[in-house]
């Protein structure tokens, strides 16, 4: 059951900090862009946004059209031109495949600003979680030190709190599936998927922990141990199954860097693509950053950020392929899932 709406004064305040946030479209740079946010305003945004990421099940069902956007990791600015070419919201629909903090310097603004758009919007905005939205992980790789400095470390447990409530993968139109990470041996069937308690925190194996960690692998047509030291690697056999058991067209991922910002796997098929959102992460990496635009005919582009010395620009649409290897009955399914072997001490990358 969804909570009740925001009061007329709660409104008030998400609308201000959502204008405050936005100020920060004109900046060059980070340390230009230092928007003024108080820690109740942090405390009230956590508060309502738990409970009404709760109400949504952890498998949302959702419509094209839509723009799916993946790793942000704090790159607060590049988020503001995502929304600048997609249009802001309620103008478009959105769905962010997790890994809004870390590494970047403005891991706070992203989740706020964010959140903010759910609490405003709920039935056109939607979140799920990356292996990044983990207290475990944001103590090491930058977001506990964020808060620490620019609010203070309760702020840091409210936001992971709410990412402990955050839902798990999306369904879109029927025909895309979409998660932060990959798919797991786990899966048996997507009801597996609405069983996952929340809020929860990310175990080292499982269901919950491959649909954020796992990637694809071109090295193995079915299982590997992932050399991240959690969770696997899946091969072409494993997403081809998965594909055909439930009439998916595409299946839409994050959770790795691809040097053009979206990639599609296997090579010279459109089965799985990877979107990648943060341009020049963690200004080494010289990578475009994407944002998956799909219309009401499911017919998919690309919005692309290219590296400071480059444009931006956006893709020709791409026509969606049909999986066409391997038997498409569950039977068939089940049993490339089951029986892998757990890792005996898996590690977090």
């Amino acid at each position: 059951e969804r909570p009740p709406a925001l009061s007329a004064e709660e409104a008030a305040l998400v609308d201000a900090t959502i204008a405050e946030l936005r100020r920060c479209q004109h900046c060059d740079t980070a340390e230009e862009a230092r928007p003024n946010i108080s820690v109740e305003t942090v405390r009230m945004i956590c508060a309502r946004a738990s409970p009404l990421f709760l109400s949504e099940p952890a498998l949302l069902q959702l419509q094209a059209p839509i723009n799916i956007v993946g790793d942000i990791h704090g790159q607060f600015l590049d988020l503001l031109r995502f929304f600048e070419a997609g249009g802001f919201p309620p103008d478009a629909q959105y769905l962010f495949l997790g890994d809004y903090i870390d590494r970047g310097k403005m891991g706070m603004e992203c989740t706020m600003l964010l959140l903010c758009y759910k609490l405003r919007y709920p039935d056109k905005f939607f979140m799920l979680r990356g292996n990044h939205e983990c207290s475990q992980i944001s103590l090491v790789y930058g977001f506990y030190e964020e808060c620490s400095i620019k609010f203070d470390q309760l702020c840091w447990v409210a936001v992971n709190e709410v990412f402990r409530s955050l839902p798990l993968a999306a369904v879109i139109s029927d025909r895309i599936f979409a998660t932060h990470g990959g798919l797991s041996p786990d899966l048996v069937s997507l009801e597996d998927i609405l069983r996952i308690p929340r809020p929860t925190d990310v175990p080292l194996q499982g269901l919950l922990c491959d649909l954020l960690w796992a990637d694809p692998t071109p090295n193995s047509p079915t299982w590997e141990m992932s050399d991240r030291g959690v969770s696997y690697l899946f091969g072409e056999q494993i997403l081809d199954q998965f594909l055909q058991t439930y009439d998916f067209d595409l299946f839409v991922r994050a959770h790795q860097v691809v040097e053009e910002g979206y990639e599609f796997f296997p090579e010279g098929s459109r089965r799985l693509v990877t979107i990648f959102s943060a341009a020049n992460y963690c200004a080494t990496f010289d990578n475009a950053g994407a944002m998956l635009l799909v219309d009401e005919n499911l017919v998919v582009s690309f919005h692309v950020i290219k590296p400071p010395h480059a444009a931006e620009r956006t893709e020709a649409p791409k026509t969606l392929s049909r999986a066409d290897s391997g038997t498409s009955a569950a039977a068939a399914a089940a049993a490339a899932f089951a029986g892998v072997a757990r890792p005996a001490t898996p590690r977090p990358d």
